[in-house]
């Protein structure tokens, strides 16, 4: 992986042209708890990204990865980790690109393409729906399961599967318990109503986290729909299903 400076941040990311050496380019924002390997590389989204011959290109946010810790939990506002994305996509020379993100990483697409229209040619939007405006539930209590001294102690439930995910990502968990206290912040239907671009908002049918994907596209004025049928929250970011989907839109969408 690389590095470059933003915000007081050394922001890690990985660039990998296709094998002929160009073709549009994908950034790929991860979710909370994540990082580029655990969310684009293990999945298999890199190499299905270079063998239909897109540049494939994703960072670790801010808090996570190999990417600069902060335990301030201002540093982890939406715009302030989408920012990052920007500062990536004018660090590597680029103007446009496809976004994808997914879960947390889909509300900083969603900010992203807000606040830097210009930069943003087409939306995916994976693991998150109408969650983005009315919420995703009580996240209260996953602060208190990432920082708790003996995670047998933890009692709720996505608490649990948040710590045991942390751990297995070997995450800075007091990193995380100041990320999710701020970057979760709601975006209003009015803000998502402005997004123009191309947008597929693709969820899975078992996800209990996300909100509904159809309700969240009704608001946008060119966004489509695609249900991972039979994946959860975790495991639709993998699913094959979901990888010819997206690589149909982009199709669909070029730059």
């Amino acid at each position: 992986m690389q590095t470059f400076s933003h915000d007081g941040f050394e922001i890690a990311y990985l660039d990998r042209p296709p094998v002929s050496g160009s073709g549009d380019p994908v950034l790929m924002i991860h979710g909370f708890a994540s990082s580029h390997y655990v969310n684009w590389v293990a999945p298999g989204w890199f190499k299905t990204l270079n063998d239909a011959g897109y540049r494939a290109i994703a960072l670790d946010n801010r808090g996570h990865g190999v990417s600069t810790k902060s335990y301030d939990a201002e540093d982890y506002t939406p715009a302030r980790m989408a920012s990052d994305s920007a500062a990536l996509l004018d660090h590597l020379g680029i103007e446009r690109a496809h976004v994808m993100g997914y879960s947390m990483g889909a509300r900083l697409s969603a900010v992203l393409a807000l606040s830097d229209p210009g930069k943003v040619a087409t939306l995916v939007l994976g693991g998150l729906g109408i969650g983005m405006v009315d919420g995703v539930g009580d996240w209260d209590p996953i602060a208190d399961a990432l920082t708790a001294d003996d995670a047998g102690t933890i009692t709720h439930d996505r608490g649990k599967m948040f710590r045991a995910f942390a751990d297995q990502t070997r995450s800075d968990r007091r990193a995380l318990a100041a990320c999710i206290t701020t970057s979760r912040a709601l975006l209003s239907e009015d803000e998502v109503a402005r997004i123009a671009q191309p947008t597929l908002i693709a969820v899975g049918t078992r996800d209990d986290i996300a909100g509904s994907p159809d309700e969240l596209a009704a608001l946008m004025p060119n966004a489509a729909v695609f249900h991972i049928e039979g994946r959860d929250h975790m495991l639709s970011v993998g699913d094959r299903s979901f990888k010819q989907r997206v690589l149909q839109f982009y199709a669909d969408h070029p730059l």
